[in-house]
């Protein structure tokens, strides 16, 4: 089972806490290094949740990652390993260097917190553990709050059941120009899904459906593994949170979702969420505050980029009331969705939401969502029928929240939105049970990385969506990610997709882009986006092809 905030830090005072969790320390000694019996920076490196002035840095020591006892090959002992950050790749203006301690504790990973560097910057870092240097990663600090800023570049992605296919749009993203990546969940999936990589046959520690640590842990190592992901990791900070399949599908709050019924027995849920958040702290860029505490993490917070934007990332999942009117799937006439008392958000988090649209000074405001928080009629009929995991099965959460945007005249409000495996552009309405209210905010929904298989460019399901939803604007079930630019006067979204992921080597271009104006709520077709050609590799584009979707 994974450890509570209590034991991991129970080992002393804030120094020794410190060299336990992973942090920088300048007092924690050296802990002989062992001899190596292969790369133990098998994982890469990250970094992460950048501010004006620093930023966390990650790496895990796992010379054999898929060992099946999830310990990574490591020995019992802790070992010191240095980092640097340097203006140049090359590492000759080193601008500050440290060390931190990894623990068996949490599977030999560190999240060194860098501070003291100069804002809106690149930097370069590497760690070494003994004789052995890690990968370079590139990170960039964030401009000062308020401050003046020209322009920002970000790409948002979700969704890598590493069984269903290869990880090829990371190596298209790590070729992109960008200041950060928002990932929105589904970083791992809990079991194999669609067994979508042709000719692959997965190792037996990850055929059976993760339920302790180990089993979380193997999971985020068979994703980290690959090079397409270590590659964006390196090339860019990221801010990162979960939706459910990184502990079980469907879940909600303390109900378990749709996994293994033993671990529908409350205590034990509760110990399958210890287990997987502690994972999920062991392998991403999270700083300390991130540290799980048993069943529960903290992974809703603010992201300010200068005077131009604040990114506000959700958590739709730990606080919310079980599904109305079944497990999420598509409901029609559930009333009890319309109840004023059912939440998402929960309390505090849905006021610490709202009062941010008051206190932000940010051009734009963009909320990191993991399910659609749009009106989403999978009946083009008269009748109403929507899925009540989404925002459809909290009606009155989604119309507290864009009502007081509307309220509070939030004048460029954006969602962005991953769990769908489609690429969806919309409007958001103050209530959508009116038709003449008034639209307060676009949503970008982006599609997933590799979960359900090569996909195609529509389907009658699609066609069906934007029929039954008028606010709808372009449907694509096709693989890859979003990229997102903004200046003062504009935001433009553009959808990147790929025609196949089954195998590797897929090109990728723009399937289709909108825009969000300056006070101008809601989103628009852009111009025309780029042509498709012929050819691989991460600079070529191509088009949609005849592969058949799964």
């Amino acid at each position: 089972m994974g450890l509570s905030r209590r034991q991991l830090l129970r080992f002393g005072g804030a120094g020794s806490a410190a060299v336990l969790v992973g942090a920088a320390t300048a007092s924690s000694g050296q802990f002989r290094v062992p001899r190596w019996s292969d790369d133990p920076f098998s994982l890469g490196v990250a970094s992460g949740d950048p501010t004006a002035d620093g930023v966390v840095l990650w790496t895990r020591l796992a010379p054999d990652p898929f060992a099946p006892d999830g310990l990574g090959g490591m020995p019992l002992r802790p070992v010191t390993v240095e980092y640097e950050v340097a203006h140049d790749e090359n590492f000759r203006q080193v601008v500050t260097r440290g060390s931190a301690v990894a623990t068996r504790e949490l599977a030999h990973s560190v999240h060194p917190e860098v501070s003291g560097l100069d804002p809106d910057r690149w930097y370069f870092y590497r760690f070494r553990a003994g004789s052995v240097l890690s990968p370079v990663g590139r990170t960039r600090t964030a401009p000062l709050p308020g401050r003046p800023t020209a322009r920002m570049r970000f790409a948002f992605a979700s969704c890598q059941s590493w069984s269903s296919g290869y990880y090829t749009a990371y190596q298209h993203m790590s070729a992109e120009d960008l200041d950060l990546v928002v990932h929105l969940g589904d970083y791992i999936y809990e079991r194999s899904w669609t067994q979508g990589r042709k000719g692959v046959v997965e190792e037996p520690q990850f055929r059976t459906e993760a339920v302790d640590l180990a089993g979380y842990r193997l999971r985020y190592a068979q994703a980290k593994a690959e090079q397409p992901l270590q590659d964006a990791h390196a090339a860019f900070p990221w801010l990162v949170t979960m939706d459910d399949h990184e502990i079980d599908n469907n879940w909600a709050g303390n109900s378990p979702g749709l996994g293994f019924d033993i671990y529908r027995i409350p205590a034990l849920f509760r110990r399958r969420k210890a287990a997987a958040f502690q994972a999920m702290y062991e392998h991403q860029p999270l700083r300390i505050a991130q540290l799980p505490s048993g069943p529960n993490i903290h992974l809703h917070r603010r992201y300010a980029f200068g005077d131009l934007a604040e990114i506000t990332m959700l958590d739709t999942r730990q606080y919310r009331d079980k599904q109305a009117c079944g497990d999420g799937n598509t409901v029609i006439d559930c009333a009890a969705r319309l109840d004023p008392d059912r939440t998402i958000l929960g309390a505090r988090q849905r006021d610490w939401l709202i009062d941010g649209f008051a206190n932000s000074q940010a051009r734009w405001q963009i909320l990191g969502n993991q399910v659609s928080m749009g009106q989403s009629d999978q009946d083009a009929g008269p009748v109403l029928a929507v899925g009540t995991d989404s925002w459809d099965g909290y009606v009155a959460d989604r119309n507290a929240v864009l009502g007081a945007a509307a309220d509070r005249d939030v004048p460029n409000l954006v969602v962005i939105t991953g769990d769908r495996h489609q690429n969806l552009a919309g409007d958001l309405r103050r209530d959508f049970a009116d038709p003449e209210s008034p639209v307060v905010a676009a949503e970008f929904i982006g599609t997933s990385i590799s979960s359900a298989g090569d996909g195609a460019d529509t389907t009658d399901s699609g066609r069906n969506l934007l029929a039954a939803n008028p606010d709808l604007k372009f449907f694509n079930a096709q693989r890859g990610y979003v990229r997102v630019e903004l200046d003062h006067t504009l935001l433009r979204n553009d959808f990147r997709v790929l025609p196949y992921i089954r195998r590797p080597g897929a090109p990728i271009h723009t399937r289709a882009s909108f825009v969000v104006q300056d006070g101008i709520p809601g989103a628009t077709p852009a111009t025309q986006p780029d042509k498709p050609a012929d050819g691989p590799g991460p600079s070529a584009t191509a088009g949609p092809t005849g592969d058949s979707p799964r």
